[in-house]
């Protein structure tokens, strides 16, 4: 793909905000900020880094789009599919506990994408690039639940933008340890990657903001039923906040990984609703799901 050109016409706008809006816009938001990191951006002439850069009126701007890679690493797979909702544009999945969504590293086959090339054929969303066609959003590896796919590029934007303007309605269910003693409350805590460990999230002040709203389902004694929702959709939101305020939750083995686990292979941590416009027809949609036996066998453990 050559060099594309603009040229802004307004004072103040972010580079990032410029470019997105600007040029070819099948492409995120994340995507351009990683290009204009890698510095194949540049305002006038000169390579600009930065992506909250403010431009002027009259500013010549340069991008060199690079061609989409095709990559036949990823392959279709033939699993099965629990999809509670699909139409031409969008589908409504209930991941099962441990199935990782994309492919990465040591995690190259048996991935939702992997069922999803096989399921869809060439009918998803490529923004994200070939290794997440599709996933406008994701859940961890070991949270269970319902999360969109998208088959199209224009549905994919159109949910990229009202996840970041926090009108999806995402209500998860968790286990956790300890008895809450609030019926309900907000944790509004910044969320960014540990400073003593990479591999984490934390609470930091230099975090993205991040809120979370609780309330208790039922007291269990030693474990609470919360159902949650979330307002932000920060990485590891809910496990990072629940421990922040000391009911990690039950069989998380990054936030509490000393505590008892019931016998779970991973934290008790399910997206059991989920609530939005769809973006074609303007109709609300809202899908719910039961929940896993992993999470009511831990209950019932519980209640003897």
């Amino acid at each position: 793909m050559p060099v594309d050109i603009k040229t802004c016409d307004k004072d103040g706008v972010r580079l990032d905000s410029f470019v997105t809006e600007s040029f070819d816009r099948t492409y995120s938001r994340s995507f351009y900020k990683h290009l204009i990191d890698e510095g194949k951006v540049s305002v006038n002439g000169k390579v600009v880094t930065k992506a909250g850069t403010k431009l002027a009126s009259g500013d010549i701007v340069e991008a060199d789009i690079p061609e989409p890679k095709k990559d036949d690493s990823f392959v279709a797979q033939y699993i099965p599919l629990d999809i509670v909702y699909e139409d031409s544009d969008l589908l409504v999945i209930n991941k099962p506990q441990g199935m990782v969504v994309h492919p990465a590293a040591g995690h190259s086959e048996g991935t939702l994408v992997n069922a999803l090339l096989a399921h869809c054929k060439d009918e998803l969303s490529d923004i994200n690039g070939v290794v997440r066609p599709g996933i406008v959003h994701r859940i961890d590896k070991d949270t269970s639940g319902l999360m969109l796919a998208c088959k199209n590029n224009y549905t994919h934007l159109k949910l990229a933008d009202m996840l970041s303007r926090h009108e999806i309605v995402r209500e998860y269910r968790a286990l956790v340890y300890g008895f809450v003693k609030e019926d309900k409350g907000m944790i509004d805590a910044p969320v960014g990657r540990s400073s003593s460990d990479r591999r984490k999230m934390a609470v930091n002040k230099d975090g993205k903001p991040a809120v979370t709203h609780f309330e208790v389902i039922e007291r269990l004694g030693e474990l609470t039923d919360l159902k949650l929702v979330l307002e932000t959709g920060r990485t590891h939101q809910i496990r990072v906040h629940m421990a922040y305020i000391g009911h990690p939750v039950v069989g998380d083995p990054v936030y509490a990984p000393r505590r008892k686990n019931y016998g779970l292979a991973g934290q008790a941590l399910h997206s059991q609703a989920i609530t939005f416009v769809h973006p074609r027809t303007g109709e609300t949609m809202h899908f719910e799901c039961d929940l896993p036996d992993y999470y009511t066998a831990v209950i019932k453990s519980i209640k003897g």
